[in-house]
């Protein structure tokens, strides 16, 4: 028999309406993105950083998911309908597409707080007591069930779900909450220089996740006020949260791991520093993020193909994977991969040395290339004996990106502008050499 707890908390999951903003672009991703939203970019040796928050949803038991997407947005959609599509309207529970509709007015969507105010009319059909605001470009496992029970129970009109981090990782780059002793929000600062410390935590800073628990009809005439603000960039960050805690009950949810001791997983993977190293870290043999527990599964569409698949076992040429995670469909053909992330259908040629590499997609490795510490994007073809992240100088030389912390960016447009660059250097050669 389900408990009095469990009850409750699947009464409320059922009374809430979920909205992932998925529209970013990501634009420290660089030349990552520039075919993709952010959300749409793959993370994990399978997934997509979407099925983090979709996964949590269905996790959580909320089943009426609406994503808004406004920036190059063909992949995501057409992800999330392969993953996500085989929800029964008729059963109470679908994962919907919302487009920049242009619902009110000739606009796309100006803000987040403005993503949600153009698909009020889709959210009042649904008829929730509970609306939930997530960010859809972050990888993290939570249940969403305990973050609505602190919601109703501290009679909030709206709940922002935090995260402790120091206070020198906050500075200017995410929005802080100051709250009291009963974690009331008493002051909201959007990336402050100086950000605010946690009572009782000096050096440790509550930052906003950009995740939201709303009372619906509360979020609905906030954002009508907002929407008649001259000015306002629609925003929830630098214009709702600031004008409302001094007349509203604004609390915020300090996110914890309730089985772990330790700091729970939250990344923002919004550089090419920060998506390399949280990649990297699943290799290790007890990660902080544990894709593993079959007690919270995150779902995705997943092709089918063959097993992964290493051979040739001579001593000039081994196809061995060491410290690596490798998807299905790769073939390792006597070369060797350390330390790496290979995405599903990566094909890697003799000779090959391939060291802390998160290889997305259908990439093709060429006999004797030499891959170190890069990002390698879907479908690119690296040029037999090329060298990627051994000589810092030769990558810029090259056209590749090439971060502060040394992690190398290929993409498919770089290998092309590589070949012909190569390519007129050997004409000019044999003329001068006729």
């Amino acid at each position: 028999m389900p408990t009095y707890a469990n009850r409750y908390i699947s009464n409320l999951t059922r009374d809430t309406y979920a909205l992932i903003l998925a529209g970013g672009r990501g634009s420290r991703l660089h030349e990552l993105t520039d075919w993709r939203a952010k959300p749409a970019t793959f993370f994990g040796g399978k997934f997509r950083i979407i099925d983090f928050p979709l996964s949590n949803c269905i996790n959580s038991g909320i089943r009426r998911v609406g994503i808004a997407t406004q920036y190059k947005s063909h992949s995501l959609i057409r992800h999330v309908n392969r993953a996500w599509g085989h929800f029964k309207k008729e059963l109470g529970e679908s994962v919907e597409i919302l487009p920049a509709s242009q619902r009110n007015g000739d606009g796309w969507y100006a803000g987040t707080a403005d993503a949600v105010y153009q698909n009020m009319d889709i959210i009042r059909h649904e008829l929730p007591k509970y609306v939930m605001i997530l960010s859809g470009d972050h990888v993290y496992r939570m249940d969403y069930g305990a973050l609505l029970a602190q919601h109703v129970e501290s009679n909030a009109d709206m709940t922002v779900c935090c995260i402790e981090v120091p206070s020198e990782e906050a500075a200017g780059q995410f929005g802080v909450m100051t709250v009291n002793d009963e974690n009331k929000v008493v002051r909201f600062d959007e990336k402050p220089k100086n950000p605010s410390s946690v009572p009782g935590k000096p050096g440790m800073t509550l930052a906003s996740m950009g995740n939201y628990v709303f009372n619906t009809e509360f979020l609905f005439e906030q954002l009508e006020i907002e929407n008649k603000v001259e000015g306002s960039s629609q925003d929830f960050g630098h214009d709702i949260i600031p004008r409302i805690i001094e007349k509203h009950n604004v609390y915020a949810y300090p996110f914890a791991d309730p089985a772990e001791n330790h700091h729970p997983y939250w990344r923002d993977v919004g550089t090419l520093d920060s998506f390399w190293q949280a990649n990297i870290e699943l290799i290790e043999p007890e990660p902080k993020l544990d894709v593993y527990d079959e007690n919270w599964p995150i779902w995705t569409y997943q092709e089918q193909t063959a097993p992964a698949k290493f051979v040739f076992d001579q001593d000039i040429r081994r196809g061995i994977a060491i410290d690596s995670c490798v998807a299905g469909g790769c073939i390792v053909s006597g070369s060797t991969v350390k330390r790496s992330m290979l995405f599903s259908k990566v094909r890697i040629h003799s000779f090959c040395l391939i060291d802390e590499a998160v290889i997305l997609p259908g990439a093709v490795i060429n006999r004797g290339a030499v891959i170190k510490k890069a990002i390698i994007d879907r479908s690119v073809e690296i040029p037999e004996g090329l060298e990627v992240g051994v000589n810092h100088e030769h990558d810029k030389q090259n056209g590749f990106r090439v971060t502060k912390k040394g992690v190398v960016l290929v993409t498919r447009e770089m290998i092309a502008n590589y070949l012909a660059k190569t390519m007129a250097k050997n004409a000019i050669k044999e003329v001068s050499l006729g």
